[in-house]
């Protein structure tokens, strides 16, 4: 039977209780365990996908196409497990299934009321699609005390009843501040979060305590004591010069080995840390740099583009060099600007989004980094700016444009029902901006003695998509007739997927979003590729 493990979170949000479950899950798989991790979110929304990045931060995508919390982008990264569907929900969705089954009458006419109904569909989805793993780490969003949270933390309180105690272990995370004025570290925090959690029904297994600085053991003592935990179960976590040092972190300080000692359970295979060394050797000692730019609308928001920064570093580890990124805000960047603003860059990325706003300031970085032989990625929207870029201005197609910014000038980009064998429009756009979109995994073949195929090394790729417009294949010999190749196209030969520059260093767009794919140890090899271009540029 698996055995569940919880984590929550107290005082303040954005402790780090994603990376926490992740580093956990690795530590448990590298002792030889089969885990799973899952988020329950409580915000009312059925997923995250229409919500803005500057609410919520970067949307990951799944294999089976699932828009979920960012925080399943941190469970792959580490534990290398692929997410699915059914590892991330929402408040909205729970109440979306209890009341579609109320409709069709699934109660029998009974009253419909949180408890029992919302809780039970919060515990089926607990224990759903799980197949002979033996942890299932379930990670509560929000902190404890937060008016959302209540269904989920008590769902997750029966269902310790349901499958016994000795099979369900609690983590609260909380926040031990650091008072710079007083020089004291202060636990009166993490005490009143705990009588929080307790006053629910809930006891804390173990503490995970936050800090900027190390907890003396007396401090932890007095956790221990007033929060009724053994002091072995009292895991501090100082801030790290880097994320990658997390397990290593959280294996120094016995969190893996209390929890199977609490499940007791003995571990299966000697933990490797090695892998992390490494990565963290080459992150905190190397000294060759590059400065990548990233131009988009979200810059001011560090986790809006969370996998493309983790890439972008994957990439720079897997060449033994740090990449700087420089962020540009796409809308306030004027042509007469590009070439100081561009000074000292290695390498232009433009990365998905959507929506016309500052569309003119990515396609004029793009012609820039084109004429002066920059290394170019272009990531979705990021490829469709670039294919406008050229037909404007290489093509002569002055009023080349995207159907997603309106009626005026030539749709090169747009729904794939919007045009017929002609390339005339036929078909207006879905106004429902919610599952409209082509998601999850799918093919593209890519050509013979292409870029594309010596980067991947194979002739058949499977990557993530997000995205509802695309480039009109109607189009494709103009291009490649100038020396744009369509270098990777669906099976059907129908939708572009991928294009590069011919006598170019490294130019080259693809219409899925890598960055979901990459791993610090494995990362993407487009961005190897990219990086070591970058690298490479004078």
């Amino acid at each position: 039977m698996a055995r569940f493990i919880f984590v929550t979170g107290g005082v303040v949000s954005s402790l780090g209780k994603g990376l926490s479950s992740a580093s956990l899950a690795y530590l448990l798989q590298s002792r030889g365990f089969k885990v799973r991790l899952r988020k329950l979110d409580p915000y009312l929304n059925v997923d995250p996908g229409t919500m803005s990045p500057f609410q919520h931060g970067e949307v990951f995508v799944t294999d089976d196409g699932a828009e979920t919390d960012l925080d399943l982008g941190h469970y792959e990264r580490f534990s290398g497990i692929s997410a699915k569907n059914s590892d991330n929900i929402t408040t909205g969705k729970i109440y979306s299934d209890v009341l579609k089954k109320e409709r069709k009458g699934g109660y029998l006419g009974k009253t419909v009321q949180v408890i029992p109904h919302i809780t039970n569909r919060i515990k089926e989805f607990i224990k759903n699609d799980t197949s002979k793993e033996d942890f299932i780490i379930c990670e509560i969003g929000g902190i404890v005390g937060d008016i959302e949270s209540l269904p989920f933390v008590e769902a997750i309180r029966q269902f310790a009843n349901d499958v016994g105690k000795k099979n369900a272990l609690f983590i609260h995370l909380t926040l031990v501040p650091y008072l710079r004025a007083s020089d004291e570290i202060k636990t009166k925090p993490t005490q009143h979060s705990v009588k929080e959690l307790r006053s629910l029904g809930i006891q804390p297994d173990i503490i995970i305590c936050r800090s900027e600085r190390s907890i003396p053991l007396e401090h932890r003592k007095k956790i221990s004591l007033f929060c009724n935990v053994n002091i072995e179960n009292v895991i501090q976590t100082v801030d790290v010069k880097t994320i990658y040092e997390a397990p290593i972190s959280f294996n120094r300080e016995n969190l893996d080995k209390q929890v199977l000692e609490y499940f007791k359970i003995k571990s299966r295979k000697k933990v490797n840390l090695n892998p992390w060394k490494k990565i963290i050797k080459i992150v905190l000692q190397t000294k060759k740099s590059i400065n990548i730019a990233i131009i988009g609308k979200y810059v001011d928001l560090k986790d809006a583009y969370k996998s493309l920064d983790e890439a972008l570093a994957h990439g720079g580890i897997h060449n033994n060099l740090k990449v700087n990124l420089v962020r540009i805000d796409s809308e306030n960047l004027k042509v007469s600007e590009i070439k100081n603003k561009l000074k000292g860059i290695s390498g232009i990325l433009i990365p998905g989004g959507f929506g016309k706003r500052g569309t003119e300031g990515k396609i004029a970085a793009i012609r820039y980094a084109r004429l002066k032989k920059i290394p170019f990625f272009g990531i979705c929207f990021g490829m469709q700016m670039a294919i406008i870029e050229f037909a404007r201005n290489k093509l002569n197609i002055k009023t080349a444009t995207s159907s997603e910014f309106g009626a005026v000038g030539t749709p090169i980009i747009g729904l794939i029902t919007e045009w017929n064998r002609d390339g005339k429009k036929i078909i207006g756009t879905d106004k429902n901006l919610g599952g409209t979109m082509r998601l999850g995994l799918y093919e593209a073949k890519l050509k013979d003695n292409s870029l594309i195929k010596k980067i991947y090394k194979s002739k058949l790729i499977q990557e993530r998509h997000r995205h509802r417009y695309e480039v009109n294949i109607n189009y494709m010999d103009q291009f490649e007739k100038n020396d744009l190749i369509f270098s990777g196209l669906s099976p059907d030969n129908k939708l572009p997927e991928i294009i590069e520059l011919k006598n170019h260093p490294w130019f080259v767009g693809v219409q899925f979003h890598p960055e979901f794919k990459s791993r610090p140890l494995s990362p993407h090899p487009l961005f190897s590729s990219f990086i070591k271009a970058a690298k490479n540029h004078k």
